[in-house]
């Protein structure tokens, strides 16, 4: 039995999932979205025993919920100091170096979250256009601050709108340019 590849994935799975949630209240609060939705609600009953006692420490600035910030970056840094313990690697690396890669990190899994929900939201507008549903709705609120722009640019031609397809493009590049 590969017990030690048990417990990585699951130890993986379970921070992975939980830096979800948390990225998740960022974006919603980042937004303003609709905080009585049902999802939105999952989200911050999931996310407060972490981020209440944490926002006595680091306040939120405005929209920007730092808590659920640093709240992540801990989880980066704890999953990856605990997963180089379990493989049994020899010496750890310095702080400030996994400092700057949960933060590279953290940036990679904004431009993922973002990217997705881009995507669900394309996927949506062809399967299930209601904008009352709870999903759909917060899938609009948290990709229209992005798209929009676009779409002031670029109009819709002929009655399609190409700002989805210009926001995945410009997500991509960031990806390849900053985390390459």
């Amino acid at each position: 039995m590969n017990t030690q590849g048990a417990f990585t994935f699951l130890l993986s799975t379970v921070v992975d999932l939980y830096v979800f949630v948390l990225l998740t209240r960022f974006i919603l609060q980042l937004v303003r979205a609709d905080f009585y939705n049902p999802i939105s609600q999952f989200v911050v009953k999931a996310s407060n025993p972490v981020l209440v006692p944490l926002r006595k420490l680091v306040p939120a600035r405005g929209n920007l919920d730092l808590a659920a910030i640093i709240a992540v970056l801990i989880l980066v840094i704890g999953k990856t100091y605990l997963l180089l313990m379990l493989s049994g690697a020899g010496s750890l690396p310095p702080a400030a170096a996994m400092v700057l890669y949960s933060l590279r990190s953290l940036a990679g899994l904004l431009l993922n979250f973002l990217f997705f929900a881009v995507l669900v939201r394309v996927i949506l507008s062809w399967v299930a256009p209601d904008p009352y549903n709870p999903f759909t709705a917060i899938m609009i609120q948290i990709t229209e601050p992005v798209m929009a722009p676009v779409r002031r640019i670029l109009p819709p031609m002929g009655g399609l709108d190409l700002s989805p397809l210009i926001v995945l493009l410009g997500i991509q590049f960031l990806m390849v340019l900053f985390l390459g």
